[in-house]
């Protein structure tokens, strides 16, 4: 936990004190204050008490506004100074779940801090939406730019891209414009960042839509698109399967990666077990149909030059592409030497 002067569970057990016994045991069932650290709902509370789900939300709101006005709650409120400085620290706005696990990863006191969050008019819970997870703010005006600006570093996104995490903090940082300076650091970015749920990092730490196949890894195929776009050039099937292995620690088969290499159209056969990816520019077909692509596109071309074009989108044997060249029946030579498609 943060480095601070107080401790929450006393906290806690001093501001709830004057309750009634059936008050306290809300609170505690509902926050998860008691041994067992569960948060209970309204229907199991409401069924030990035999009473409504209304009845139970009624007490519980009692009892929050009773310790609200105490003067044991209003004695501690340099703890809750203190706590409030530290989101402050966080960013000012952070996703629940990156808050408590920042003050503790013990279950029992991160229930304590929700509680004392719930409690204290300095924070703001925001439930989760479309957009966002649950999170917490001190400042309304923080707040509204971080999401505007996260919504637009989404919009500007494409399905397939694929970010550095630095050139994403970037470009994040142009939307929050003015941003005071103890705000602008990696790590508070970071934290803002995470606060979204339509944009999210891959495995290897790259960032896009979350939607996206190259973010939300699911199977073979996604973590061998990963190992290829780092590869930079294409690889046989077997090379892929060990890079799978080596960076993700994933087993897999051989026969299954190739299988899952062939049904995917983000990846190329561009020779024997060889694969590249269709982003590259690389060409499906038989050696035909590259070749008659080629020399439509680009207009008649000599031998030699058909051959090099041919070779930078698929991995033929040279070949291979002059016998397919030679035939009559679909490629023609003019008297300058010149083959076009017929």
């Amino acid at each position: 936990m943060p480095t601070t002067s107080f401790k929450p569970k006393q906290i806690t057990k001093k501001i709830t004190s004057h309750l009634g016994d059936r008050a306290s045991d809300v609170i505690m069932s509902r926050f998860g204050l008691s041994s067992d650290i569960k948060r209970k709902t309204l229907e199991e509370i409401g069924k030990k008490y035999g009473i409504t789900r209304e009845r139970v939300r009624q007490i519980e709101e009692g009892a929050i506004n009773m310790i609200r006005k105490s003067s044991v709650y209003k004695n501690e409120q340099a703890f809750f100074d203190e706590l409030k400085n530290l989101v402050s620290e966080l960013g000012g706005i952070v996703s629940e779940h990156d808050l408590l696990h920042h003050f503790s990863k013990d279950k029992a006191m991160q229930n304590h801090i929700h509680f004392h969050l719930t409690l204290c008019d300095h924070f703001k819970k925001h439930k989760e939406d479309e957009h966002f997870k649950t999170r917490w703010s001190i400042d309304d005006e923080m707040a509204l730019r971080v999401h505007e600006s996260l919504k637009k570093l989404y919009a500007s996104l494409k399905d397939e891209d694929l970010i550095p995490e630095t050139e994403l903090i970037k470009r994040f940082f142009e939307h929050m414009k003015d941003v005071a300076e103890e705000y602008k650091n990696e790590e508070v970015a970071k934290r803002w960042l995470s606060i979204s749920k339509k944009i999210s990092k891959n495995p290897l730490g790259e960032w896009g839509k979350s939607s996206s196949q190259n973010v939300r890894t699911r199977g073979v195929k996604d973590y061998a698109y990963l190992v290829m776009r780092r590869h930079g050039s294409p690889m046989h099937f077997k090379e892929v399967t060990d890079a799978i292995a080596k960076t993700f620690s994933r087993k897999a088969h051989y026969a299954t990666t190739h299988n899952e290499l062939i049904k995917d159209p983000r990846f190329v056969l561009v020779g024997r077990g060889l694969y590249a990816l269709a982003e590259w520019g690389y060409k499906t077909g038989i050696a035909r149909d590259v070749i008659r692509d080629i020399l439509k596109k680009e207009g008649p071309m000599e031998k030699e030059k058909v051959v090099e074009k041919v070779m930078k989108e698929r991995y033929f044997k040279k070949n291979t592409i002059l016998v397919n060249l030679a035939n009559p029946k679909y490629f023609k030579k003019n008297k300058n030497g010149l083959y076009s498609a017929v």
